[in-house]
C-alpha cells in the first residue's frame, strides 16, 4: 500500500529537521523496514513536509514501531522539530492524505 502525510516543521527548526533526517539510526531504519516499510520519501516545501512511503500494512507497521525505545526517542525528538505533532498511530491507515487523482 502507498501512503502520504503531511506534516509541518517549526520555522526555526528546519536546519535541525534535514540534520536528523540525514543521521537516522541503523536500528530505526531496520525496525521500519522490518515492521514492513519498502521505501519513504520526505519532500520539503518551505516548513510543508510531504511523506510517501511504501508498505504491507501501515496500520500494522505503526503498531509493530509503537512501543519501540528507538522510535521512542524519534518521535520525541521529532516532536520537538515539528509544528503540529500528530498520533499517526491512533489514526492507522486512515491518517494518509486521500488521493484525489492518479495517472
Amino acid at each position: 500500500m502507498r501512503i502520504a502525510l503531511h506534516t509541518k516543521v517549526r520555522a526555526d527548526r528546519v536546519e535541525e529537521y534535514e540534520a536528523a533526517h540525514r543521521e537516522v539510526p541503523a536500528e530505526l531504519r531496520q525496525a521500519i523496514r522490518a515492521a514492513g516499510a519498502t521505501s519513504w520519501t520526505i519532500w520539503r516545501s518551505g516548513t510543508d513536509l510531504f511523506h510517501v512511503l511504501e508498505c504491507e500494512d501501515y496500520g500494522r507497521m505503526l503498531a509493530e514501531l509503537d512501543k519501540l525505545p528507538v522510535n521512542i526517542a524519534w518521535q520525541a525528538r521529532m516532536a520537538e522539530l515539528l509544528d503540529v505533532v500528530h498520533d499517526y498511530s491512533a489514526d492507522g491507515a486512515g491518517a494518509g492524505l486521500p488521493v484525489v487523482w492518479e495517472l
